[in-house]
Formats: C-alpha cells, structure tokens, sequence
C-alpha cells in the first residue's frame, strides 16, 4: 500500500516516441510483369491474372478477398460486397475497367457451380481458393516473371498509397479499407509526404529560377 501523499514518479514519463517507419508496398511495374506472366487464354492464367489485379484495385485482406462469392460481385458496376469484414462489419471495395476485363475472361472457364469467385478448377470439383493456394499463386506469378516473391499485404499496401497519391482523401480510405480509424494509416501519409518533398526540391520555382 503506498503511503499518503506519494506518488509513483514514473507515471510522469513519458514513453519515448518510436519512429513510424514507411512500408513498403508492391510496385506497379512488379504486378504488371506478374500479370503478363500469366499464360492468356488458360483457366490458371486468366484466373491469377484476375486476382492479382482484383487485389491491388480492392485493397481487400487477404481472408476478407477469399471470402468473396459470386452473388457479391456486380460485374457491369465492379462492385463488390464485402461481408466478412474486420469486425464482422461488411463494406463495398470497387474494381476499375481493367480489373472487370480481367475477371470477365476469367469467369468465362467456369463451369462448376461453386458459390466462391475464387475457385481451383473451372469444372465440377472445385474447391473455394485457400490462403496457402492464394500465397502459392503469388509466388508462382513472380517467380515465373523474375521478380521477387511479393506477400499478400503489400498488394494492399499498395493500394492505400496510390489512392492517397491519387487524391483519395484519408477518411475515405480508411472506410474502403475496413478501418475504423485513421492511425493505421499514417505511415502511409509520411511516404506521400515524402513525394511532395521530393517534388518541390526537383521544382521549387525559387531554386529553379535564375536570380
């Protein structure tokens, strides 16, 4: 029991402050080389292509992208329902032209009548698509194309930089990436700190003028 009138110095200090370090997320050029990795025209092959730009356009978890069924996805609008959402709170993700093209030619192997978008084979048998076969597809994708193997969540690293650095303000963000808040986010604003930075030292109008 303390005594009366004391009281714990430590409570007063502080804990020092930890540096929020950037990540890094998968680049473009990576995905793209991954993308054409992939063989056209085969069901393997259109399928990974389809998911490993449906990753990087949604953003998804790597748990919540799995969950996906058919019933979820507007193909015309490339809306998707997320329902098994971090907290068990559903949320809609989006897909653009490119990504719906690429699910397109994808859906047209299927043949089963599995429920889940992401599937093992196209015909009767099929089995939803696990963590380990998703993993395994990456890894595949990158080796084949002589990159590097990239993890799941640096797809979704990625997407939350290129939104930001195409205007996206941080509160939508958040809410597309299932967030309840905006700390998480913060590291991600540093690196487009680090762009503007950059930008105004290549451009700055006082050191580019001749005084």
């Amino acid at each position: 029991m303390e005594p009366q009138g004391w009281s714990n110095p430590i409570r007063k200090v502080k804990a020092p402050k930890v540096p929020v370090e950037p990540l890094e997320p998968v680049s473009f050029d990576v995905v793209a080389h991954m993308v054409k990795a992939c063989p056209h025209n085969t069901f393997n092959g259109d399928r990974d292509a389809a998911i490993l730009l449906c990753l990087l356009d949604t953003g998804a978890r790597a748990n919540e992208f799995l969950s996906i069924n058919l019933e979820d996805i507007n193909q015309a609008r490339g809306d998707i329902l997320i329902r098994q959402g971090k907290g068990r709170k559903p949320r809609t993700v989006y897909i653009g032209k490119l990504s719906k093209r690429a699910l397109r030619r994808y859906m047209n192997h299927r043949q089963d009548d599995n429920t889940a978008l992401w599937v093992t084979i196209p015909r009767h048998g099929s089995e939803r698509l696990s963590y380990d076969g998703l993993r395994g597809i990456l890894t595949r994708r990158a080796k084949r194309a002589g990159m590097e193997a990239q993890s799941l969540h640096d797809f979704r690293r990625a997407f939350a930089l290129a939104m930001l650095r195409n205007g996206t303000d941080i509160f939508t963000l958040a809410k597309l990436m299932g967030h309840e808040g905006i700390s998480v986010l913060q590291r991600y604003l540093k690196q487009t700190n680090l762009d503007t930075e950059e930008a105004h030292r290549r451009a700055g109008p006082v050191d580019n003028a001749r005084f």
